[in-house]
């Protein structure tokens, strides 16, 4: 196993734990404290935990973060803002087109700002959105199918990534845990983060969707640079500095006002 697979693991037992020990890291991995305390400090010096003696702790800024809690508690933050952000990537679709819808709580503003487009092929891997696209009563719904994943009400896994292969979408929607200047766009959960991948080869116009919160936010993950993406849709509530060094990348960006009646 190289570094970097052995840092995304240890990265997501602190997401899932809190914590690691340097001892139970090197009878896991099957190597040297030497080396664990070299990928700590690596993981430290990226802001992803502060270590103490015989291991680490979660960054106070990833502790308790909403991102990663159930999808039916994650959808209330910002309820309003996303459904703005929702209505307007909406219009970007025509009837007769096809579509993937990432799973997410903005997403689902997506699904259901679609009811008056004809025929459309919605292809997505979250239950949730497969329902609330039903209304829609024309479409064509494809489910991915794959590993369940309760926290997203989503599918994960090979299974999941080799279905998308087999499509080309007009459209690909996908939300982010974090944006990062850095890093870019990224997720919180790593087996998301390569259904996200995935998605992204499978369109022809690739959309991410993210309320102001997630701006110069890092998620576990990076699923995609700037410039794999076409077009970013966040909020005016969004931090107009990093903004405008996101369309310095060449990337479209709508900011949709939150006043806006809807």
């Amino acid at each position: 196993m190289i570094a970097t697979e052995r840092r995304n693991i240890i990265k997501e037992l602190l997401f899932k734990n809190n914590s690691v020990k340097v001892a139970e890291l090197v009878n896991q991995f099957n190597v040297s404290e030497e080396t664990i305390r070299r990928d700590l400090n690596q993981l430290e010096n990226e802001g992803y935990l502060e270590k103490y003696y015989g291991g680490a702790i979660l960054a106070k800024k990833y502790q308790s973060n909403p991102l990663v809690m159930p999808i039916h508690e994650r959808q209330q933050h910002f309820y309003n803002e996303k459904a703005l952000i929702g209505k307007k990537a909406a219009e970007l679709i025509q009837s007769e087109q096809t579509i993937i819808l990432d799973a997410g709580t903005t997403t689902w503003h997506v699904s259901s700002g679609i009811a008056d487009k004809e025929r459309l092929t919605i292809i997505t891997n979250a239950m949730n959105i497969a329902e609330q696209c039903t209304k829609s009563e024309s479409a064509s719904i494809y489910l991915l199918g794959g590993k369940l994943r309760r926290n997203s009400l989503s599918t994960v896994g090979p299974q999941a990534e080799a279905e998308l292969k087999k499509y080309n979408a007009d459209y690909v929607f996908l939300g982010a845990s974090g944006v990062s200047l850095k890093q870019g766009f990224t997720s919180s959960d790593l087996y998301e983060a390569e259904m996200k991948k995935a998605m992204v080869s499978a369109g022809q116009k690739r959309v991410v969707l993210a309320d102001h919160s997630k701006l110069q936010k890092t998620g576990l993950t990076t699923f995609c640079n700037f410039n794999d993406i076409d077009i970013f849709i966040t909020s005016d509530l969004a931090d107009k500095q990093a903004l405008d060094v996101i369309k310095k990348t060449g990337i479209e960006v709508i900011v949709v006002p939150t006043n806006e009646e809807g």
